[in-house]
């Protein structure tokens, strides 16, 4: 009945770290056949039959060279017809001889040479049970329960014979378990969501595929410090009609006076953005907030405060799923933290242990207030638990320890700040 299942070499020995010598091809991972699931080997002698046609690659394991990641496959550009031809720069398998082993092939030597840092990650979420010989799908993280985990456990204890909920379908429980999910991912569970991204020329970089909402912006300085980056304010991105002489709105395409589309003529970027983007951040005037900032001493008086603000501005243009930065942050790299819905893919539908009991409490609550027979005290009962359960559970993931706040408070005490 114990929940954990992985052997400590299953679960330590995914990552490994070796030094290259400039001429070793071949680094054994594990010696014991057990510590990683057989499909890694299955992927390996696919791999093979495929030749260098195949663009099949292990997504199970990934390779790094210095901190860099390190592609399993490249095109070979030089292949007639082009992108037909691909070159296989490591493999992982599994001999009987050396056990698991990361073998690089002889035409990529140059690339690890003496000193280089070689680390190779083996994804665990699919490993194999040595005892059962049954391939597990685990989140990897004794923190949390997964969402297929929290609908079966809630269809054995709370539906059945006598009981409030005595006949209900797996799908109303997984659509009320989903939606569960999504609301308290919004305002209960703690965003580990992240992305690091370098800001281009163009001022722009795309939003997450799976953002809902930003929790916090900044870029990196050259301590690895993060500096806040606040939203604009007085200024925007609409989208820009296309207009003739007279102002009428454009539909024509080809110029011949006539209507080619339903749809109206915009360009990519507005005039109020393009104008604002463009100009040069001063450092002495306070009605640009671009790179609003006063060094001289006592020329402070009257600045607004929202101005002051050297770290630049950006707009999160939600029509067009993209971010747009100020002039002065060309360049930098940039920390988006952000709120997803916790449903983009299998691996994240997973629940922390803290916050269990509070998604049965959405669940029974969901279902109950769906069916006509139900007494409303009973429908009343539910929302009043479903209530105290998501406060719990906020409070604990709220994570608020005693020394932290014993910290915060002493640097309370000092009468000169600075």
């Amino acid at each position: 009945m114990g929940l954990i299942q992985q052997n400590e070499g299953q679960k330590y020995k995914s990552k490994k770290t070796f030094t290259g010598d400039g001429t070793t091809l071949t680094y054994v991972v594990s010696k014991v056949v057990e510590t990683f699931n057989p499909a890694h080997q299955q992927i390996y002698n696919a791999i093979q039959a495929g030749g260098v046609n195949t663009s099949l690659i292990n997504n199970y394991v990934k390779v790094y060279l210095d901190g860099d990641i390190y592609l399993q496959k490249i095109v070979d550009t030089a292949s007639t017809p082009v992108n037909t031809i691909y070159v296989t720069r490591w493999n992982f398998y599994f001999t009987n001889a050396d056990g698991w082993i990361l073998e690089f092939d002889t035409s990529v030597l140059a690339d690890i040479p003496s000193g280089v840092k070689i680390e190779i990650h083996i994804d665990q979420a699919i490993w194999n049970n040595p005892v059962t010989g049954i391939t597990n799908i685990t989140t990897n993280n004794y923190q949390v329960t997964s969402l297929e985990d929290i609908i079966s456990n809630f269809m054995i204890v709370y539906v059945g014979e006598d009981k409030f909920i005595s006949k209900v379908n797996r799908t109303d429980v997984q659509f009320h378990a989903m939606r569960a999910l999504q609301e308290l991912s919004f305002d209960t569970f703690k965003s580990c969501k992240s992305m690091e991204l370098e800001v281009p020329p163009s001022l722009v970089l795309p939003l997450p595929n799976d953002y809902v909402n930003y929790v916090k912006l900044s870029w990196k300085d050259d301590s690895g410090i993060q500096r806040p980056i606040y939203p604009a304010q007085d200024t925007s991105n609409p989208k820009p009609y296309k207009q003739d002489a007279d102002g009428n709105i454009l539909f024509d395409v080809n110029g011949d006076g006539f209507s080619d589309t339903d749809t109206v003529l915009s360009d990519k970027d507005s005039d109020t953005w393009n104008t604002y983007k463009s100009s040069v951040p001063s450092e002495s005037q306070d009605d640009y907030q671009d790179d609003t900032f006063w060094p001289h001493s006592g020329r402070r008086y009257g600045l607004e405060s929202s101005h002051a603000n050297t770290n630049g501005v950006y707009y999160i243009d939600c029509a067009r799923h993209m971010i747009n930065f100020s002039s002065n942050i060309s360049g930098k790299t940039i920390i988006l933290d952000y709120v997803s819905d916790s449903l983009g893919t299998d691996e994240e539908m997973v629940v922390h242990k803290m916050a269990e009991e509070a998604m049965y409490k959405w669940i029974m609550y969901g279902i109950l207030s769906t069916r006509s027979n139900i007494p409303e005290y009973i429908v009343q009962r539910y929302k009043k638990e479903r209530f105290a359960e998501t406060r719990k559970a906020k409070l604990r993931l709220s994570n608020i320890k005693l020394e932290e706040i014993t910290q915060v408070l002493r640097g309370k005490s000092k009468f000169i700040k600075h």
